[in-house]
């Protein structure tokens, strides 16, 4: 790639030397009419309080003074340098603005005070103008400034306001690849800003783009060293133009165009690249893609998978972030965790996990357990990850600061516990007083997961005989107060099992002050997840009579008979059984009649879940004690439905449906004996 700077020979002409770049002649008179500070000087910004005073005395005058005098001498000559450059770029010829613009660059331009002294002078408007000379060398210097200073967040905004976004967009189409390099690098600073990325896909910026990753393989799997000149500009290109595909993957209308664009197989090219500089960039951009379900398809087809499981391993520890983060984002998709586990992904996940040098780097951490997680939901995967013994390099983790890297590896945790042996496993490792101490924080995510794990857990007596003593159930009932639905879902669902499990849970239960209250106002939730997970925690509550009579007593069948209307399969499932165990106390079967829930419940029956048809014919066994109900259901036309379930494999919806038809039957028999009678 070609450069700005160039040597300046005599009489102000550019000459070229053997290395590329271009200095100033020490005699040169640019030079020394910047050697020293300018006489002009620039006025320091007054306090706020100072200047909102209007009567202010002489001693505050003479601070002001002070204050000042100090500001002045605190500049370094850098800044005045700088400034005396950037009015030889406004008012100096052509030759002039070239050799300013190469003395510019040979300031640090990227301190925040070289950066200040450039915007205090106008300097970011001449910058930009140039973008728009005829002279290629201006153009360049240009942009090879602004490269550099729009690092800046108030620089990047500006260069915004100046109009600069479709010049350097215009840029882009022009021929010249040192051009396009400087242009695509500015964007990709620029392009932080919301508005930049906008106007970027306004100006048809996104596809242009695009077209600067198309690089041959054999470039990009050859040495840098190896390559020639046209070959190595293609490479900065590519670079420069991930770069800012990078900073602008961060809107999703962009992602969309990229995609139309055809970014996905130039991506899946330019990862299998040898040069980090292009891989990290790229890798960045699927990663944020790869939140979208149709890249994360595009990923697993082009078998992209690999080559990003295969940078795992990298030394360069910002990549193996974005490569923890896109299997994050993507091993949700059962084919891609399995394609993960066949190239050997999860040795070097649990490897970045058990690393204890890595434990100040969260954001990787957090990456790598995500994806940890998200590769759990397999049973292959958790075989894997057994050998590895994952579980009890996630307990060690399970004391760390970050609620990104908790919530993550509770995740995992809660996939593999499904399976005994690993609930065995965080029992012998001490994992469960850790979980409970969880409960007290406050992240909803967080707070999901130690739900699901400890329902995961409380099947198992020993853990569960730990639990009690940790007085966890209490802990999970209170997560019932929170305002995210999610956290009261899985809360409910946790304590289904508690409840079942502990002793006496019946006075467990009623030990708890205002407990049922609280779960009988969940069913006002508009939330069918929320709805669901407490109708199964009341349906295990119920089963303690004494409990049922407490529920009876906060109007807990009118609540129930206000959701028969609804078509979710899993409320469906979970209400019935709630009404199964609800309607056997007092005058419960006669009400829940009267409120006409029996008719809305038969049509549950033409579900095609067999879970939703057992607990429907459940609770048509219960409600079938009432008389009334018995002919509401025959009239309803429940008796074919109930001939055929009564033959199902299922032992419990077999004797459910037995049961209703045995009392809708007992009734039939009645009415004729009455009838007969009546006759006689």
């Amino acid at each position: 790639m070609s450069t700005v700077r160039r040597n300046v020979g005599r009489g102000g002409k550019s000459v070229r030397g053997k290395s590329g770049k271009i200095t100033t002649p020490k005699g040169s008179s640019v030079a020394g009419s910047v050697a020293g500070p300018p006489k002009e000087k620039i006025p320091p910004k007054q306090d706020s309080e100072e200047s909102e005073s209007t009567d202010a005395v002489s001693s505050s005058d003479e601070e002001e003074r002070w204050k000042e005098s100090k500001h002045t001498n605190d500049v370094p000559s850098e800044y005045w340098h700088i400034q005396k450059l950037v009015k030889y770029m406004k008012a100096g010829n052509q030759t002039a603005t070239i050799v300013a613009l190469c003395c510019l660059k040979d300031h640090d331009l990227t301190t925040q005070m070289n950066q200040r002294a450039i915007q205090d002078c106008g300097g970011l408007e001449v910058l930009v103008n140039l973008l728009e000379s005829n002279d290629l060398k201006c153009r360049l210097g240009a942009l090879t400034v602004l490269s550099e200073i729009s690092s800046n967040l108030d620089i990047r905004r500006s260069i915004v306001d100046l109009g600069g976004i479709p010049l350097l967009v215009q840029i882009l189409s022009e021929p010249g690849r040192d051009l396009k390099v400087m242009a695509a690098e500015t964007l990709g600073n620029v392009a932080k800003v919301r508005l930049a990325r906008k106007l970027v896909r306004k100006c048809d910026g996104v596809p242009r783009l695009v077209d600067l990753l198309d690089v041959n393989i054999s470039i990009l799997r050859s040495q840098r060293d190896q390559l020639s000149e046209d070959e190595r500009e293609m490479l900065d290109m590519a670079r420069a133009g991930a770069r800012a595909l990078w900073s602008l993957s961060e809107s999703r209308h962009n992602k969309e165009l990229m995609c139309k664009g055809g970014i996905v197989p130039l991506m899946g090219r330019l990862l299998k690249s040898v040069h980090i500089d292009i891989v990290v960039p790229t890798m960045g951009t699927i990663q944020q893609c790869a939140s979208q379900a149709n890249y994360q398809l595009a990923i697993t087809t082009e078998g992209m998978i690999f080559d990003i499981v295969s940078h795992l391993t990298s030394d360069n520890l910002d990549l193996k972030r974005q490569c923890s983060s896109a299997i994050f984002k993507c091993a949700s998709d059962k084919t891609a965790s399995d394609m993960v586990r066949e190239s050997g992904g999860l040795e070097p996940l649990v490897g970045i996990a058990r690393d204890k040098s890595v434990r100040d780097n969260k954001p990787l951490l957090a990456a790598a357990t995500g994806a940890l997680w998200k590769c759990a939901a397999s049973e292959a995967n958790v075989k894997k990850l057994d050998q590895l013994k994952t579980v009890q390099v996630l307990v060690q983790l399970l004391n760390d600061e970050s609620e990104d890297v908790l919530t993550n590896a509770v995740g995992a945790i809660s996939e593999c516990v499904k399976y005994q042996n690993n609930r065995e496993t965080l029992r012998m490792c001490g994992g469960i007083p850790l979980l409970v101490n969880l409960l007290n924080m406050t992240h909803a995510p967080l707070l999901e997961n130690i739900a699901k794990t400890l329902k995961e857990c409380a099947t198992d007596p020993e853990s569960m005989t730990i639990m009690e003593d940790l007085d966890a159930i209490r802990l999970i009932w209170s997560l019932l107060k929170n305002s995210n639905p999610k956290v009261q879902a899985y809360a409910a669902w946790a304590l289904c099992p508690c409840i079942e499990n502990a002793k006496d849970s019946g006075e467990l239960v009623r030990s708890f002050v205002g407990a049922l209250e609280l779960v009988v106002g969940l069913l006002s939730s508009r939330d069918n997840f929320v709805l669901s997970a407490v109708c199964a925690a009341i349906a295990t509550i119920a089963k303690d009579r004494e409990n049922l009579s407490v529920l009876s007593d906060h109007k807990v069948i009118p609540m129930l008979a206000h959701l028969v209307y609804t078509t979710d399969d899993l409320l469906r499932e979970n209400l019935a059984a709630a009404i199964a165990s609800c309607a056997p106390y007092a005058s419960n079967t006669q009400e829940l009649g009267r409120l006409r829930t029996v008719t809305p419940i038969v049509g549950y029956m033409v579900s095609n879940n067999p879970r939703v048809h057992r607990t429907t014919a459940m609770a048509l066994q219960k409600l079938s004690e009432d008389p009334q109900n018995c002919i509401t259901m025959h009239q309803s036309g429940v008796v074919p439905f109930l001939l055929e379930t009564v033959g199902s494999k299922d032992r419990e919806l077999q004797e459910a449906s037995a049961g209703c038809l045995q009392n809708i039957r007992k009734l039939a028999l009645r009415a004729e004996e009455l009838e007969f009678r009546g006759e006689y």
